[in-house]
């Protein structure tokens, strides 16, 4: 069983809408557990097999904008749960900020996962309109960090 980030996005969907408090799956040596509560999404994912260590990650929604005013822009979001970081060091500069004007496969952010640094790199070219995250904190599966205006 692979993660596809996709289909885990329309699960998580599908569990909200239905309003399924807790959910647990396991398929080639990955289990996948899912309770929501009061305090927002547990979600855990373990490889068994592999026997890689758990990951777990409280999830606290993130600051929720509204959508894109049209296709004119693209909003990036996060492919996984971990802690976002703007720049590459605490003392260098941000990757972007807003303003900034981005190519594809430019970075726009790292978001550390199990102590792996992640980079997050630009899909479009544009100028980047807004900043969702925060140097530092944590931030969700599917949570939105920057907003981006289509060159």
């Amino acid at each position: 069983m692979s993660l596809d980030l996709d289909q885990l996005s329309a699960l998580f969907d599908l569990l909200a809408a239905k309003d399924i408090a807790e959910f647990e799956h396991e398929e080639g040596g990955v289990r996948l557990r899912v309770a929501r509560g009061a305090k927002g999404t547990h979600v855990t994912a373990a490889a068994m097999a592999a026997g890689q260590a758990l990951v777990e990650a409280g999830a606290a929604p993130g600051p929720s904008a509204g959508a894109p005013p049209s296709t004119d822009y693209l909003d990036v979001t996060s492919p996984f749960v971990g802690s976002y970081y703007c720049s590459p060091t605490p003392d260098a500069p941000p990757f972007v900020q807003v303003g900034s004007v981005v190519r594809p496969g430019q970075t726009l952010c790292i978001i550390e996962a199990m102590k792996l640094m992640n980079e997050i790199e630009a899909e479009c070219s544009g100028t980047v309109t807004e900043v969702f995250a925060q140097n530092g904190k944590s931030v969700e599966y599917g949570q939105k960090l920057f907003r981006i205006k289509k060159a």
